[in-house]
């Protein structure tokens, strides 16, 4: 074989490892030098990259809805009233003194509930700008928090929108509602109470809206109360909202209307909404509604996951 064969035998010469390569050496000649090889660690760097290609085309054809809906809150705010009141939770650790303080005990709440409410740090915490109110159970027994701005802020009318995540599990009721500070028509449910958001985990993406007073409540079957179904409840944010005003209370979730009661200009007894009320927030587990269809035994921690707090005016 001449040269010249020589030479075209090394041009052609390839394997699944890749082409020969030569260089020049000073003389003129060349020296052959080995074929690429791929190491092991090539290929895992290759199929890394390779699968991050195909999430990223499969996020910009099929975006999460979930992480769509937690980046934009829906709200309502009226234009007529402003900012007058806000906690953006952006102080982490315990809730800010200044604004929220707790209920503590047990004894069932007036609904056979199971929890003992507690200000440890374990029930309720801020972290990363999101509050966490966490009913755990520990040693056979329910231990949560229900916080309130009771003796903090008070407020008579207004619009009150709280954005949050619902806790998952059968046996879980939370809820987000308010109270008079004094009794100034009598003891429950004479002076009222406004029930932003009640949820009960049997009913996953159900949303329960009230109000209750002397005249209408639930104990004789009367309250002004609807539900709506909201998905994805124990999933994402969603954004629930009360606008009350001295001639009516409207609930709003994810901005859209949910229920209305309107002033009758009755009595007291109908609509008792003419004093300063304050906000709660709670994890309650079991009791005459939450728990109608038992705790799950398996179930170990519900946590309700507060955005922000705000109250307009």
């Amino acid at each position: 074989m001449d040269e010249s064969d020589k030479s075209k035998e090394r041009a052609t010469i390839t394997d699944a490892s890749g082409p020969e390569t030569e260089t020049e050496r000073a003389d003129g000649g060349k020296t052959r030098k080995g074929r690429l090889q791929l190491k092991p660690y090539h290929w895992i760097v290759l199929a890394i990259a390779a699968y991050y290609f195909v999430m990223a085309g499969k996020e910009m054809l099929f975006p999460d809805k979930g992480a769509a809906q937690e980046a934009a809150p829906v709200s309502n705010v009226p234009a007529d009233l402003a900012l007058a009141w806000s906690d953006e939770f952006d102080l982490e650790g315990a809730p800010d003194p200044s604004k929220w303080d707790y209920s503590l005990g047990g004894n069932g709440w007036g609904n056979q509930e199971l929890q003992n409410y507690t200000s440890d740090a374990k029930n309720a915490y801020v972290k990363k700008g999101m509050l966490h109110i966490v009913a755990r159970k520990e040693d056979g027994l329910w231990k949560s928090a229900r916080l309130k701005t009771e003796g903090k802020a008070e407020w008579k009318y207004g619009y009150f929108e709280i954005r949050a995540k619902l806790p998952k599990g059968i046996g879980t009721w939370p809820a987000i509602w308010m109270l008079p500070r004094y009794a100034k028509y009598g003891n429950w449910p004479r002076s009222g109470e406004i029930d932003i958001m009640e949820h009960v985990g049997f009913d996953p993406e159900v949303i329960v809206t009230t109000a209750h007073t002397k005249a209408y409540n639930h104990r004789i079957g009367t309250q002004k109360s609807a539900s709506r179904k909201v998905e994805g409840a124990q999933d994402g944010f969603h954004t629930y909202a009360v606008d009350w005003r001295e001639d009516s209370i409207t609930w709003y979730i994810d901005g859209v209307e949910a229920y209305r009661f309107d002033n009758e200009r009755a009595t007291t007894a109908e609509w008792p909404f003419d004093i300063p009320f304050h906000l709660i927030m709670n994890v309650a587990i079991g009791g005459s509604w939450g728990g109608q269809q038992g705790v799950d035994s398996r179930l170990k921690t519900a946590e309700m996951t507060v955005d922000y707090v705000r109250v307009y005016q």
